[in-house]
């Protein structure tokens, strides 16, 4: 069996996943060839990629939301649809998509099956949790961004057969969490200057270590240190924490569920899978804030003094759901 197993770069939620994914999938064909599309991410991934492409990526802001002004200047669309002309999705037995465009829009335009292999695909079920204000914008431009025909989903919970729960890298399951007193933050959608300022106004007794993508060079602000972004010492630092503060995507609030942290979200604006996996998040117990403005301070003092973990139950069944899907859609196209 020939596999196309194609990653959206923009973030570190689908590069990490790929980490246990790819040799998964490897121990399985003949022959996987890797693409990821998307600005440059954080992780550095341990095996060959065959095909690179500008794909269509999101640019995170500074003041809590995605800067859509760099976002279409870098959507280039002649490049996209020589992209999705030249790649040749023909060749494989299987494309498999993590939520990523090229690959999704060429399977598409030539009546080519894809997979399917992501998140993405469990928000949009009609069984996982929405939130109270609807977007149907939102909504769309998640469901058409990377179209495919069948569908496998991650979620923080099984709201239906084919969501599975988390994809918890080995790396994390290898770990043991302990408390050394900090918190652990990484809100990519907020600058040095505002995470700075504001983590100080909240506390000046919380030690704070501050993962940024705006910073290139460590720097200390009496108790809030700043580190720029780096796997490693991200996934170290929150092994090590109190609690985790962060954006409302879906690995690192997984990851940090799975080590038994307390953990508080912050959406980011104008995102609906975010807004999407905050209300999931609730259900759970986790407490969800809107900004680092004075109105949800008391929310993460609160939580700071008498927030708690959230007992989750995470196996690890990824190599599961990799032979779930194969035999599927071997049997179909095969």
């Amino acid at each position: 069996m020939k596999i196309l197993y194609a990653i959206q770069g923009t973030g570190n939620g689908h590069l990490s996943r790929a980490l246990d994914i790819v040799p998964l999938l490897q121990q399985r064909a003949e022959r996987v060839d890797v693409l990821v599309s998307g600005p440059p991410a954080d992780i550095r991934l341990p095996f060959e990629v065959q095909h690179q492409c500008h794909g269509l990526g999101f640019i995170f802001g500074k003041k809590g939301g995605i800067n859509f002004i760099k976002t279409f200047w870098q959507l280039n669309s002649a490049a996209f649809l020589r992209e999705l002309r030249q790649l040749p999705v023909e060749d494989y037995d299987v494309v498999i998509s993590d939520f990523e465009p090229v690959s999704a829009w060429a399977c598409w335009n030539r009546g080519v099956p894809c997979v399917a292999l992501s998140h993405q695909a469990a928000v949009l079920s009609a069984a996982a949790p929405q939130p109270t204000k609807l977007d149907p914008v939102g909504r769309a431009v998640l469901r058409h961004y990377a179209p495919t025909t069948q569908h496998y989903g991650f979620h923080f919970q099984r709201y239906e057969p084919h969501i599975y729960t988390p994809v918890i890298r080995q790396q994390v399951r290898a770990l043991t969490p302990r408390n050394e007193g900090h918190y652990t933050v990484y809100l990519p959608a907020f600058d040095e200057a505002t995470l700075v300022s504001r983590l100080r106004y909240l506390s000046r007794t919380v030690r704070w270590e501050v993962f940024s993508k705006h910073s290139r060079q460590e720097s200390e602000h009496g108790n809030v240190w700043v580190r720029p972004v780096s796997g490693a010492a991200f996934t170290d630092s929150m092994a090590r924490s109190a609690g985790v503060l962060c954006g409302a995507g879906f690995e690192t609030p997984a990851e940090a569920l799975y080590l038994g942290k307390k953990l508080l979200v912050i959406p980011m604006k104008q995102q609906y899978e975010q807004a999407c996996n905050a209300a999931a998040l609730a259900q759970l117990g986790v407490p969800v804030a809107k900004n680092l403005k004075d109105n949800s301070l008391a929310l993460i003092d609160n939580w700071l003094q008498y927030g708690r973990p959230v007992a989750v139950d995470y196996p690890d069944e990824t190599a599961a759901v990799l032979d779930k899907l194969l035999f599927e859609v071997g049997e179909k196209v095969l």
